[in-house]
C-alpha cells in the first residue's frame, strides 16, 4: 500500500531535516500523491472562511484557521517564564504550519515568522507538497506530554507526543475527507530544537519524529 500525508506530523530526513508533515488519523497507506516536491509560492494568501484564531502579542502574526481544523496542547504552560514562552512559540509553528496547508502558501509569512534555517526549508517544501497534492487538512490532532529542556538564554529543546486518530487529509476539489482507522501510527514522538532570535522569538530550527512511539501510545 502507498503512504499518505498525515495531519500536523513532522519529522527530520537526515541532514536535510526535511519536514514529514501528515494529515490523516490511522496506518492506511494511500497516496504518494505529494512525495514531490515543486518550488515555493512566493504570494502571502490567508485561509478561506477561517473561524478559529489565536490573540497573539504585539508584533507576532494572528494565525486563522477554519473550524474543521482543531489543534490542542497539554500542557498549555509549565509555570516557568522561559519555557511557557518556548511552549507558546512552539504551539503557534504548528499551527502556522496547518495554516500555510489550509491557505496552500509555502511563504506564508506567519510560518516563516516561527522558522528559522533547515526548519523554514523543510517547512516550505512540505507545504509546497500539499499543494501539489491539491490535498489540505481537516479534524483534530492533540499534542500531549509537551516538555521543554532549555540549554542555553536562547537554545532548547522540545519533546512531545501527537495523536493523529481523529485527524485526516481533505481533498480540496471534491471536499472528500480521508478516513482511516487509528492505528499505532496514529501516534507520533516528537524531537525539537529551537533557538531564540533577536526579536525574542523561539523559532522551529530542527525536528525529528518517530511515527508509532511506544511512549506516546494511548
Amino acid at each position: 500500500m502507498n503512504r499518505r500525508p498525515r495531519l500536523l506530523a513532522t519529522a527530520a530526513v537526515g541532514a536535510t531535516a526535511a519536514l514529514l508533515l501528515t494529515a490523516c488519523g490511522g496506518g492506511s497507506d494511500e497516496s504518494k500523491g505529494n512525495d514531490k516536491i515543486a518550488g515555493a509560492d512566493t504570494g502571502d494568501k490567508t485561509s478561506a472562511s477561517p473561524s478559529a484564531s489565536t490573540s497573539e502579542p504585539a508584533g507576532r502574526p494572528k494565525i486563522e484557521l477554519p473550524s474543521d481544523v482543531k489543534i490542542t496542547f497539554t500542557p498549555e504552560r509549565s509555570g516557568d517564564a522561559t519555557k511557557d514562552a518556548i511552549l507558546k512559540d512552539n504551539a503557534e509553528f504548528i499551527r502556522a504550519l496547518n495554516a500555510a496547508i489550509v491557505a496552500q502558501n509555502p511563504r506564508l509569512s506567519a510560518l516563516e515568522f516561527y522558522t528559522e534555517g533547515e526548519g523554514a526549508a523543510a517547512a516550505q517544501q512540505w507545504v509546497q507538497s500539499f499543494k501539489t497534492a491539491g490535498w489540505t487538512v481537516t479534524g483534530a490532532v492533540q499534542y500531549f506530554d509537551r516538555q521543554v529542556d532549555v540549554k542555553s538564554k536562547d537554545s532548547a529543546s522540545l519533546s512531545y507526543c501527537g495523536d493523529e486518530s481523529k485527524g485526516f487529509s481533505k481533498v480540496i476539489k471534491t471536499g472528500e475527507v480521508k478516513k482511516t482507522k487509528a492505528t499505532k501510527k496514529s501516534y507520533i514522538a516528537y524531537g525539537v530544537q529551537v533557538e531564540k532570535n533577536e526579536q525574542g522569538v523561539w523559532e522551529l530550527v530542527k525536528i525529528v519524529s518517530t511515527r508509532g512511539a511506544e511512549r506516546c501510545q494511548r
